[in-house]
This record gives C-alpha cells, sequence and structure tokens, in this order.
C-alpha cells in the first residue's frame, strides 16, 4: 500500500489537470454513527412500508365499509321506490285521476271555508303532522287529529265544510276503522295509502265515497331490509303527501311564493328571502302568462280550452285572445259551461282596458289599502276577482298581472 502524505498528493492532483478529468481520492469510509440503520436490522425492518396492519386496523376498516354500504343500500332503495313511484303515476290512468280528484276535493273545500283534517297513527300520524305544518305554510288549512283523541273529545275538530285526509299504509288500521263511522258521511274523506285499487282498501269498502290516493313501495321493506319497520313506506306516503300540497297550494293561492314568504318569515328560509315591498315583487309576469288558441276569436275559444291552458300553465294564468284569464275567474268556472264559447263567458276574462291599473313601484301596502277601500265602496265596481294591471314606472306598457284577492288577504 502506497502512503499518501499531503503534498505529494497535491503535486499529483495539479499535474495530472491538464491531461484526465479531476477525480479526487477516495475519502475513507466514515464510521457509523450510532443512529445509523445497519441493513437487516430490526429498526430498518419496522420502517419498511409494507407493513401487514393489525386485527385491530383490519376490524375498523371493515366496519367503515359495512356502515356505509348499508348506507347506501338505504338510500338507493328509497329512490328506487319514489321512481317507479313516479313511473307508476305517469302510466296508470286510474291512480292520476284519483289524485286530481283528491286536489279537487282539497280545493274545493279548503281556503277560506273549510280545512284539511289530517289522521294517522303512529308512523303514519308523525308524516301526517309533517303535511299539516307544510299544507299551512302554503296557504291551505290543516290540523292533525289523533284517532283516540277523536274518539274521547277531539272529533269537534272536524267541521262541517272540512275535508278528512287518512294516512294508512294497510288501509285497515284499526284505529281509523273505529273512527270512521263517527265521522260524518257527507265530509269528502280521502286515503293516503299503499293499495292501488280501491277495492283492495278496506277503508274505501266501509266508505265506498272516499278518495284513493297511491304511495305504494316497489318491495316489502322486509325484503329490503330484513325489518319490517317503516323507512320506504314513510318515504312515499310524504312525497306523495307533498305532491298534494304543493298542487293544491298553486290552485287555491294565485302566488303561492308570496303566500309561503308571509307564512315563514322566520328562521334561515325567512332570511334567505327579500321580503316582497312593492307589487313588481308579487306581480305575475305577463311573459309567463301563456296563450290560449292564439290565433281564435272569443267565439272560437271554449272554456274547457282556458281551462286546459290553465291547468298546464305554471301560474294558473292564461290570455285568451284579448283577454285576460286570472285563476280565481277560472276556479268559478263550471262544468256546464266547458262547451260554451268565451263570449257567452262574460265573467271568465277581463280587457286590459278593463284591469285596475297600479304602478309598478307602488308599495303593496298602500295598494293594498286603496284595493280595500275601492271593494267597500258603493260606487267602485271591484271585488276579489277584480285584475291589476300592474305598468311601468313610466304608467306605459303593461308589464303583469295580480288579481284582488291577493290584495286583500295581504298583511304586512
Amino acid at each position: 500500500m502506497v502512503e499518501h502524505h499531503p503534498v505529494q498528493t497535491s503535486a499529483v492532483f495539479l499535474l495530472g489537470a491538464a491531461q484526465r478529468p479531476l477525480v479526487p481520492p477516495p475519502s475513507p469510509p466514515s464510521p457509523p454513527t450510532p443512529n445509523t440503520t445497519v441493513p437487516g436490522s430490526p429498526i430498518q425492518e419496522l420502517c419498511l412500508e409494507d407493513v401487514e396492519p393489525t386485527k385491530e386496523q383490519s376490524a375498523e376498516s371493515s366496519q367503515r365499509h359495512e356502515r356505509l354500504s348499508g348506507a347506501i343500500h338505504v338510500l338507493n332503495t328509497e329512490a328506487t321506490a319514489l321512481r317507479a313511484l313516479t313511473t307508476l303515476y305517469e302510466k296508470d290512468g286510474l291512480i292520476g285521476a284519483s289524485f286530481g280528484a283528491a286536489v279537487e276535493t282539497i280545493t274545493r273545500h279548503g281556503g277560506d271555508r273549510g280545512k284539511l283534517v289530517i289522521i294517522g297513527v303512529g308512523k303514519s300520524g308523525h308524516i301526517g303532522k309533517k303535511l299539516v305544518a307544510t299544507f299551512n305554510s302554503l296557504g291551505v288549512h290543516a290540523t292533525y287529529l289523533h284517532p283516540t283523541e277523536a274518539l274521547h273529545g277531539d272529533l269537534g275538530k272536524i267541521g262541517k265544510l272540512d275535508t278528512v285526509l287518512f294516512i294508512t299504509f294497510s288501509g285497515k288500521t284499526p284505529e281509523l276503522l273505529g273512527l270512521l263511522p263517527h265521522i260524518d258521511a257527507a265530509l269528502p274523506t280521502i286515503v293516503l295509502t299503499s293499495h292501488t285499487r280501491p277495492d283492495t282498501c278496506e277503508l274505501i269498502r266501509q266508505r265506498p265515497s272516499m278518495i284513493l290516493v297511491s304511495a305504494p313501495i316497489h318491495e316489502s321493506e322486509t325484503a329490503s331490509f330484513g325489518v319490517s319497520a317503516p323507512t320506504t313506506s314513510t318515504t312515499v306516503a310524504l312525497a306523495v303527501g307533498d305532491a298534494l300540497a304543493i298542487v293544491a297550494a298553486q290552485e287555491i293561492n294565485a302566488s303561492v311564493s308570496s303566500v309561503f314568504l308571509r307564512n315563514h318569515p322566520g328562521g334561515a328560509i325567512g332570511a334567505s328571502i327579500q321580503k316582497p315591498r312593492k307589487i313588481s315583487d308579487i306581480t305575475v309576469p305577463i311573459r309567463d302568462i301563456p296563450q290560449c288558441c292564439a290565433s281564435g276569436t272569443p267565439a272560437d275559444i271554449r272554456g274547457a280550452d282556458v281551462l286546459k291552458v290553465a291547468y298546464d300553465s305554471p301560474t294558473g294564468w292564461v290570455i285568451a285572445s284579448d283577454l285576460i284569464v286570472s285563476p280565481g275567474r277560472i276556479r268559478r268556472l263550471e262544468a256546464t259551461e266547458f262547451a260554451l264559447p268565451l263570449s257567452e263567458l262574460p265573467g271568465l276574462g277581463i280587457h286590459r282596458g278593463d284591469c285596475i291599473t297600479v304602478l309598478a313601484d307602488t308599495r303593496i301596502s298602500q295598494a293594498a289599502e286603496w284595493i280595500r277601500d275601492m271593494v267597500s265602496s258603493t260606487e267602485e265596481q271591484c271585488d276579489k276577482y277584480s285584475v291589476l294591471a300592474v305598468v311601468d314606472k313610466d304608467g306605459g306598457d303593461v308589464i303583469g298581472f295580480l288579481e284582488a284577492s291577493q290584495l286583500l288577504s295581504w298583511r304586512n
């Protein structure tokens, strides 16, 4: 072994610089420090990335997976039930007609005269209480009645102009069957149940005039979850009940949004909606009112034509020829008038020139006071079926319409 002295090493390093790449001499290996791991040592083996999970970790991961799988199964089952229910309502004409009859009954007897009395027990009772809150918030008067309490004095809740809605998945809940004979047979009754045909529902067998509103599920809850606890059935019952509430409210109220706002000023919902102050805030825009037989004349357009367009209209308003037809006026249309031409139905439509004109930036409270004074005056021809034509701030173009009934019921 050649001994390298410091001076000799430097001389060789400098002389060789012009002949070959500069390569420093190898450094002697450093002695291992106390923290250095030696290949194959126990410390190094503990730091490997492919360490097998412990039994506790495997169990925890499996539990998380089972919980998520269970949740997804429940959500998917209930979503499937709602999809199947939607298809049923789209394709089964009898079920659709029964739903329409139920809405007709609620709107005919509801509003300012009667109320909807919802009766159910157990989980169906809880669904009924939620639906009562929804109906009331949308301007359809409703109340909940427990069937047992009804037999002990609360039958007094039911008035002569009310409609009764039973909620029962089986259609044969003993408490409801026991209460039924004590409810006036002249009162309109509806049952929200799993049955799809009247002849299979025991409540309807005992009260044949009862209207069926179907809320079936695609498979039993025992088959879905291994237990018959009300889950899917309550979901579909709630969905159908919500459908009844929304559709009925749209027929009873010219502006459901303004009614809901008035009835729900508090909480996050109330805070998220700007309270209407001007007439323009509650006006039905003219662009949202569909035409009925645009090329027809009042002699060509029938009452049934107006009714059909109004039913499909999201606002309930219709423009027929040169006439404005409001939801309130349409609701007064009798079945015997369906075949009559518009020219023979003077109370159905109104010319724009005969509407009460009001500026769009008028305060709602001011307009409401003005309309109330006009209704109470013997000199003015104004009632709740009068129509207001809302014009822009310059007093020129009509931007929309409003029923006087909305202002007569307005409260600040």
